[in-house]
């Protein structure tokens, strides 16, 4: 009786199946999403840390609509982040997947580096700039609150297709996320504006660009109607961009 035998080629295939079929696992789906949740939990529970010292520590001399503003800015980065926290609990398995290391790659860069500009010296700004950045902070974590709530349980990281969303923001532009996000990004900019922290936030921004990239090629491979929907929406800034 003969006995197959497995070349090294046929090993690597097998491999490669087990592994593709392992991606589509539920298992696999509910392991993919712990690394986000906690860093999501991780980063609201700091930010609930720091706004606790401000209301022990604000200036009584700042005015109430300063205060106000500043309050709401920090409660509308938590609320973002857990809503981020409830959408990666909640989401739905995904349809499809961009092939290959270099969109993980890339997802992870563009969510995560904006990160090391709170390291760089705090800049020295004037009034107008400290509102500025205020306001800038403020709006974009507020959008991107709405943004989120729109994409319910099709919020992914990585480039992944879950369910076509054309409402909300998304009837006038394909990426209002990484627009709400970006103009929080660079209100925080503004507080560290310095070469290093430039660098960092024009490195972000290309591989946030990269993401749309692949989020669009995904996309477009598992939604025919995708394509349409290209070619009649803005992709962050109708008109323009």
């Amino acid at each position: 009786m003969k006995t197959a035998v497995l070349t090294p080629v046929s090993q690597w295939r097998f491999q490669r199946f087990d592994f593709a079929k392992l991606q589509q696992s539920r298992g696999y789906d509910m392991l993919m999403r712990l690394p986000l949740l906690a860093w999501c939990a991780f980063c609201a529970v700091v930010q609930m840390a720091a706004l606790v010292g401000y209301l022990r520590e604000a200036d009584p001399a700042l005015s109430f609509a300063v205060w106000s503003v500043n309050i709401a800015m920090r409660a509308s980065t938590i609320a973002f982040l857990l809503l981020m926290a409830a959408a990666v609990v909640l989401r739905a398995r995904p349809t499809g997947r961009a092939p290959g290391i270099e969109p993980r790659i890339s997802a992870f860069i563009g969510a995560f580096l904006v990160y090391t500009i709170p390291f760089c010296p705090r800049a020295e700004l004037s009034v107008a700039g400290e509102i500025a950045s205020t306001v800038m902070v403020l709006g974009g974590s507020t959008a991107a609150v709405y943004t989120l709530l729109q994409l319910g349980r099709s919020f992914s990281m990585m480039a992944e297709a879950r369910r076509l969303v054309t409402s909300g923001p998304y009837r006038f532009v394909r990426h209002p996320l990484y627009l709400a996000e970006e103009l929080a990004v660079i209100g925080m900019f503004l507080q560290f504006v310095s070469l290093w922290a430039a660098l960092a936030l024009a490195l972000q921004i290309a591989f946030q660009l990269r993401r749309m990239d692949n989020e669009e090629a995904i996309l477009a491979e598992t939604f025919p109607e995708y394509a349409a929907y290209r070619n009649n929406t803005a992709r962050l800034i109708p008109g323009l961009y």
